[in-house]
């Protein structure tokens, strides 16, 4: 009798005790994560396992049954299934939500951007002083190290990479962020390539490169571009040469001041196209797709002279002595 007797009473109390945890569990599911403010970051590291997530969710307060959430994952079927980053909590997400989240893989994205015209230095320097980023800084590497390193060795650098706004997670490196800009710019590159013009007086997409560098630094004015682009290719027809500041800027490097003078442009550079005779040797900045395409799609017509009017766009001339008009009245000042 006594054995029956002990028998039902450790019965009900196991029935009473799997009632209550249960009980509790679903209360843990129903029971938003604990963050102060209205929103809370988890980064996630590479590695890291379902059992250190949860102690470390209840250590912080997050969670108040750090093993219940082990459990929910394991019957969820997701115990192998958190993926490493960084993402965003609010305060009415559930256990559940918080799991989903964490599976799906919808870290926090952040952004940089790679601005039009920019050298490739400026670039680099960009890419070091975001935070976000992992790895070594790239500004103090050799050039011909760092392209080696992507994969392009013996390839100089300016105006391969293509500008532009570029999201990714916490964690991200800094040289996978790169290569993704050198890749970005094959592909437009090509694209724009294919649907160029007949007869232009350049043989390689990279000579349109080059070309299309030196229209994103002379005009931002999107509009002018194809009509700059038109200038420079009749120019090169005609065997003139170029004739442009921001070439010269270039190859004088960190010893520009920004007073550009006579004497710089009579100073022999591979750059000083007052000097040399078709195309520098290599692009002189990062060309957006629009230089790129008014390099390939140059808008037709007679001029041969520009200059700037000091707002940003330009007076076109089709004769030498329009031009010197134009330079008394916009750069001189005079009547």
């Amino acid at each position: 009798m006594f054995w029956r007797v002990l028998f039902i009473v450790l019965s009900l109390a196991i029935l009473s005790f799997a009632s209550g945890l249960t009980l509790d569990y679903y209360r843990f599911l129903k029971t938003p994560v604990s963050i102060s403010g209205p929103t809370a970051t988890l980064d996630i590291p590479r590695g890291t396992s379902l059992r250190a997530l949860s102690l470390d969710l209840g250590r912080r307060g997050i969670l108040d049954r750090p093993y219940y959430f082990v459990a929910l994952a394991y019957l969820d079927g997701q115990e192998g299934a958190i993926k490493a980053g960084e993402y965003a909590l609010t305060p009415d997400m559930t256990p559940q939500a918080l799991l989903e989240r964490i599976t799906s893989g919808k870290v926090i994205e952040y952004s940089l951007t790679i601005v039009e015209g920019w050298t490739f230095r400026q670039a680099l320097e960009a890419l070091d002083a975001q935070g976000t980023l992992d790895g070594a800084p790239l500004s103090g590497l050799p050039e011909a190290d760092l392209m080696e390193r992507l994969g392009r060795p013996g390839q100089h650098p300016e105006g391969r990479f293509f500008p532009d706004t570029y999201r990714f997670p916490r964690h991200a490196e800094r040289l996978d962020l790169l290569q993704r800009s050198l890749n970005r710019m094959d592909r437009i590159l090509e694209e724009e390539w294919r649907k160029r013009q007949d007869d232009l007086p350049i043989s390689t997409p990279y000579e349109a490169l080059i070309l299309a560098s030196i229209i994103e630094k002379e005009t931002a004015v999107a509009a002018e571009r194809p009509r700059i682009g038109g200038v420079f290719v009749r120019r090169l027809r005609k065997g003139m040469r170029l004739q442009t500041d921001p070439t010269v800027i270039y190859g004088l490097g960190e010893r520009f001041d920004g007073n550009l003078t006579r004497s710089h442009l009579r100073e022999s550079t591979p750059y000083n196209t007052y000097v040399i005779s078709g195309l520098p040797p290599t692009p002189i900045a990062l060309p957006g797709r629009e230089a790129i395409r008014a390099a390939l799609q140059p808008e037709s017509g007679e001029s041969l002279y520009f200059v700037a009017k000091g707002d940003g766009t330009h007076v076109f001339s089709r004769t030498l002595g329009e031009h010197n008009r134009a330079v008394r009245r916009y750069i001189l000042e005079q009547p």
